[in-house]
């Protein structure tokens, strides 16, 4: 009998589905080992060793997977392809006394995604586990050592993280740049315009009337702030009183609107925050639970790759579903623009596209229902036409004869969709505005001259999905970690959610952040956090060792 591990329960009742009665199947619950609770449990003197102990809900489990162990002629472990499943794998070695194991690895949990893997084992990647337990060690020394200087400062109880805490940094900093905004004043004028009453032949009057605004007077091309006062706003509706509207240009041109990449992880967490209201630690359980059983890949991923296998299943089920029409004329490939993904890895993506949602509804809840939609129809889309659009603009004269004026040009923008492509599938939001067919030199009649007044905004503050694109952008986190940031900055009251699910720093968050940006710059900086982050990679590829990297960090913290 050959014992193949996992680290959830879930995911090996799937597996046992493909694997035959040669195999039995057992999960760790997720990790068994970890540094103390109660002390540092990292050797400074030592090279920074670590000092690992059983948690104390896997002792049981641990003896029992012993116990299964040692009944087994092979033991096969099988965590997820990750440096956290890598080091949950090497984790089980230690604590079981494991001699031989092999390694297997796969982004999908289907039979043929198994059995490929099965005849494909290796060995632990030691360079994955490096980086976890760097990333680990790291976060253990922050706060380990940070928060009792916030208990000295502050009050017993709070804590600090190294990436939580430049989370909070760049919540607060919103706040504050929120709170010191200073609204600036500016119009705009628009007209609306019709041309004469037109019938159909069923003596139907049309929609003639249509919106155009103020873009230019004389050779000046008018900017935000061109119009700043209630003022000069005036003067230009005095100066248009009794001007007479001709169309002066028209312009069409077609666009095309392509489609989306794939879903990566920070991608798909901030599509469902802005579609569903999910939460980033909601997205990934839902998504944990359709990867573990076996409907979509590997949920944790910064790669937009897809494999030459589900292209050619997109492109078929596509052909199939929607006719040739529907079907791009060449795959669509993607590539990834962050320089930091790791390419080894797929996007999220259904495991098979003919899984289609609708055939899981009584089997899914509501919301995994919802999210497994979700990946179904972006996937789809990758391989469907772009959406095609007509773009009208048309260039409105107002001349004003008796008060010799300068000529004033208003513009009318009209888009309509004439073929929707890959909009077929997955739906997005597409203003259509369509402008009465009208002909250069034609004259028009002015219904209304609008003037307006505006105050510029501050920026949003961020909600979670903002958030996960900032610190993505910044280079700071990686797909493990966005939802348990997210998580752990509100759990810990420093960050909480206004009426709009927007996030707001508390009166301890702020105070935290001051003090620690105070005393430590250095530790929360975005872009020391960032290139902490790059040396990780750079472990886990090998490039570096862990050690020094620790090293040259805790020198100057």
């Amino acid at each position: 009998m050959k014992l193949v591990i996992v680290e959830s329960p879930t995911k090996a009742r799937t597996i046992s589905q493909f694997l035959g009665s040669g195999f039995k199947i057992e999960s760790s619950y997720g990790h068994i080992r970890d540094l103390p609770e109660k002390k540092l449990g990292v050797d400074l003197e030592k090279n920074f060793e670590p000092q690992y102990v059983i948690l104390p809900k896997a002792k049981k489990r641990v003896a029992e997977l012993k116990s299964e162990a040692k009944k087994s002629e092979k033991v096969i472990l099988a965590t997820d392809e990750d440096r956290e499943g890598e080091a949950i794998s090497w984790h089980l070695i230690q604590a079981l006394g494991l001699n031989k194991t092999e390694r297997i690895v796969f982004h999908e949990i289907t039979k043929s995604a198994i059995e490929q893997a099965l005849k494909n084992p290796r060995d632990i990647d030691e360079n994955l586990v490096d980086a976890q337990q760097a990333r680990r060690i790291l976060d253990r020394l922050v706060g380990y050592k940070l928060s009792p200087f916030l208990w000295k400062k502050v009050a017993r109880g709070l804590s600090a993280g190294r990436v939580q805490s430049v989370a909070v940094r760049l919540v607060v900093e919103r706040e504050r740049e929120i709170q010191n905004f200073k609204p600036e004043e500016y119009h705009t004028i628009s007209a609306i315009l019709r041309k004469s009453e037109i019938r159909n032949q069923k003596s139907e009057v049309r929609n003639n009337e249509f919106l155009a605004n103020l873009v230019k007077i004389g050779n000046k091309k008018l900017e935000k702030f061109s119009i700043k006062t209630a003022d000069e706003a005036k003067k230009v509706v005095s100066d248009l009183n009794g001007a007479n509207y001709s169309v002066e240009k028209i312009t069409k041109k077609e666009m095309r609107r392509q489609p989306l990449p794939p879903f990566i992880t920070s991608t798909l967490q901030q599509t469902a925050f802005s579609k569903f209201g999910f939460g980033a630690k909601q997205t990934m359980m839902l998504a944990q639970q359709l990867y573990e059983t076996g409907l979509i890949t590997y949920m944790r991923t910064d790669s937009v790759n897809l494999s030459k296998e589900s292209i050619a299943a997109a492109r078929e089920k596509i052909e199939k579903t929607f006719g040739g029409d529907y079907l791009a004329s060449l795959p669509r490939v993607y590539k990834t623009k962050s320089k930091l993904a790791q390419e080894a890895h797929e996007a999220i993506r259904p495991t098979s596209p003919n899984t289609e949602p609708e055939s899981l509804k009584v089997k899914l809840s509501s919301q995994q229902f919802k999210l497994y939609d979700l990946i179904w129809r972006r996937f789809v889309a990758t391989q469907m036409p772009d959406a095609i659009f007509e773009a009208i603009s048309v260039d409105i004269a107002a001349t004003n004869n008796i008060r010799q004026t300068e000529n004033y040009i208003f513009r009318a923008t009209g888009n309509v969709l004439r073929f929707d492509g890959f909009l077929k599938v997955y739906p997005m939001k597409t203003a259509e505005i369509e402008l009465p067919l009208l002909k250069e030199k034609e004259n028009l009649k002015l219904k209304e001259l609008k003037s307006q007044q505006h105050f510029t905004e501050a920026a949003a503050r961020y909600n979670e999905a903002s958030l996960i694109k900032a610190l993505e952008e910044y280079g700071i986190g990686r797909p493990s970690t966005y939802a348990p940031t997210m998580a752990t900055v509100q759990a810990r009251r420093y960050v909480l959610k206004d009426e709009q699910k927007r996030l707001k720093p508390t009166d301890i968050g702020i105070l935290v952040n001051d003090i620690l940006v105070e005393n430590f710059p250095n530790v929360i900086d975005i872009k020391f956090t960032a290139r902490m982050e790059e040396d990780l990679d750079d472990i886990a590829k090998g490039i570096k060792k862990w050690q020094p990297v620790i090293k040259e960090f805790w020198k100057p913290f």
